[in-house]
């Protein structure tokens, strides 16, 4: 049985990431990216579907762990009846072949430790064929080929490699598991002190990265930590950055709803860039904007919401049924049908995007303009069309609300790029579109009756996309109608303390008619907490911001969602989405420069 999300951290080199818990178990790891098929699937199954077990043999727990500073390098501390060992795990950043290393050092007295790698490709369906050589194993399947070399003597039976061994205390035993490809050579054998210095340099390394942040207020902590986190989920030969490690980690344990979000969503890799941008990082700024040049190569106006790390259009939807999920929710997926849905919203995103980063001083490229004025000639004939929206509904296109606000986000910083950078383009036409998208979206998206803006044109429901509308500078927060929507999605979508994302019936989903059940999501608490700020309402927003602290893990990680019924984390993990508008309501809070501030002062309608 996988451990809860809370008791995994992540290991990543911006390539790929894994997950290891605290039972010192690697039960989630694709190779040599992302999106490339698991050789460690137990987080979605069970041991024989592909994990890695370090620790103390025996039922001995850890008595702590921690990133060390500010770095993605996790060392556990384990206590036993005879003395105490610590296992530090990375995944070195600058290796030419992608690899973990995990080294066991005694602490005191001597701990008895073991070893269990299974390595089983294409997500724990095919096992691997085994090649010892001394203390080398190599793995073979297909053209996957997976290499470890282990500081102990090891033996394998039955697809299992198992090394026994004992640790006195200042006594170092290192690992490393690393990917090198069919057509690569072996990466070359490693002692025990090249894998301390190279545990070293992926400290430094991080360290240097996270001394670059600019933040410097009282939740520098979290806001690190979070920063370290996207950097973490970028990848770096392309400049893409995924929307978390996982897939089909569920929104409600024993559900439906179990997606792969293995890919760069355009909406969150555009909310990424300004939280980078915000915090001081323009060079990822502008890797981030080079890869978006590339993958919108060719026709911008066929341009998908999601794209593979290196740009890829096709992310055809599977589900595998030999996995049985995590906590038995079924089906397990890969891939996103969601990748050929129309979501209007992103073309606003991308577009505030590109101004923020003109406004931040980002090197002008012209090939991003000539991109965007393709998009605005899109959205000019496109933007009354029906869509699926932010949240990737399966059911009927509709007029969503958020939808149309976006799009009017999109015509206000074309006009912007005229007006402020002087870039040439029909500014007069873009403002009359402005116009005419304002106040159809005040006349059809607002309810008057009820006095708050509704999910889609005609409708009852409540969204909590609506609490966008002031950051982006549609309209102020104190506006009557933002006052008005805030209070209605306090009295509906709001439940012991979290905000959920829109309204459910009681059997189904009343947006796509699959099966109800998803619990709070973590970003719409942040954007109320935006709101209380925007509104002058500081106090309750920095008590909302402090409880959605204290729902991060021990190591400062969030998931998608939050189950207020169970009390734990719940949907894919690490999220983005979830750590994003974490550095933003925490640059809120700090004074009159926050990002909401910034972009709600940039609006006009």
């Amino acid at each position: 049985m996988p451990l809860r999300l809370e008791d995994y951290a992540l290991l990543g080199d911006t390539r790929t990431a894994a997950l290891v818990g605290y039972d010192g178990s690697v039960d989630w790891l694709c190779l040599p990216r992302f999106d490339s098929d698991a050789c460690f699937a137990a987080l979605l199954g069970r041991p024989e579907h592909g994990r890695w077990l370090l620790a103390p043999s025996g039922r001995v727990r850890p008595v702590a762990r921690r990133y060390r500073g500010d770095s993605a390098v996790l060392e556990t501390d384990y206590a036993g009846p005879e003395g105490r060992a610590r296992v530090t795990d990375c995944m070195p950043v600058d290796g030419d072949h992608p690899s973990v290393v995990r080294i066991v050092e005694g602490l005191e007295g001597r701990v008895r430790m073991r070893s269990l790698v299974r390595l089983c490709f294409d997500y724990g369906v095919t096992p691997a064929w085994l090649r010892p050589e001394g203390r080398r194993l190599r793995a073979y399947a297909g053209p996957d080929v997976v290499v470890l070399d282990s500081g102990a003597d090891f033996t394998v039976d039955g697809g299992e490699c198992a090394a026994e061994f004992s640790v006195d205390a200042g006594g170092k035993v290192a690992f490393r598991l690393a990917w090198r490809g069919l057509h690569h050579g072996d990466p070359d054998r490693p002692d025990t002190a090249e894998l301390l210095r190279t545990v070293s340099a992926t400290e430094r390394w991080w360290r240097e990265w996270a001394a670059r942040c600019t933040y410097s207020g009282e939740y520098r902590e979290a806001v690190v930590r979070s920063l370290i986190t996207l950097k973490a989920l970028s990848y770096s030969p392309s400049g893409g950055i995924v929307a978390a490690p996982t897939t089909s980690l569920p929104e409600q344990l024993g559900g439906v709803r179990n997606w792969d979000y293995r890919f760069c969503w355009l909406r969150d890799a555009t909310f990424t860039l300004m939280a980078l941008l915000e915090s001081g990082y323009e060079r990822e700024a502008v890797a981030w904007r080079d890869w978006l040049l590339r993958a919108l190569a060719g026709d911008p106006r066929r341009m998908r919401i999601m794209y593979g790390v290196e740009g890829e259009r096709l992310l055809s939807e599977t589900e595998l049924d030999w996995l049985p999920g995590y906590e038995r929710s079924r089906p397990v997926r890969i891939g996103n049908a969601a990748s050929g849905q129309l979501q209007l919203d992103v073309h606003g995103e991308l577009m505030d995007a590109l101004h923020q980063a003109r406004a931040h001083g980002v090197p002008p490229d012209p090939d991003a303009w000539r991109v965007q004025r393709v998009l605005m000639d899109f959205l000019e004939s496109h933007w009354r069309d029906p869509d699926n929206g932010i949240w990737e509904v399966r059911g009927p296109r509709r007029d969503f609300t958020h939808s149309k606000v976006m799009a009017w986000v999109a015509a206000d910083r074309a006009v912007k790029a005229v007006e402020r950078f002087g870039l040439d383009g029909p500014a007069y036409r873009w403002r009359s579109l402005r116009r005419e998208i304002f106040r159809e979206v005040c006349a059809h998206g607002y309810d008057a009756d009820r006095a708050t803006f509704t999910q889609y044109y005609g409708s009852a429901e409540l969204d909590a996309s609506l609490l966008l509308i002031p950051s982006v500078g549609f309209l102020p927060a104190d506006d009557p109608r933002m006052k008005g929507t805030v209070a209605a999605i306090e009295r509906e979508l709001l439940g012991d303390g979290l905000v959920r994302r829109y309204t459910t019936s009681s059997r189904t989903d009343s947006v796509d008619g699959l099966p109800a059940g998803e619990a709070a999501f973590l970003p719409c608490s942040f954007w109320l907490a935006d709101n209380y700020i925007l509104q002058g309402r500081v106090r309750e927003g920095r008590e909302l911001f402090e409880r959605l602290l204290d729902l991060r893990n021990d190591l400062g990680l969030l998931s998608e969602e939050y189950d207020t019924g169970h009390r734990r984390l719940v949907g894919n993990f690490p999220q983005a989405l979830s750590h994003i508008p974490l550095i933003d309501t925490a640059q809120n809070l700090a004074g009159s420069r926050g990002p909401s501030r910034l972009r709600s002062g940039d609006g006009s309608s």
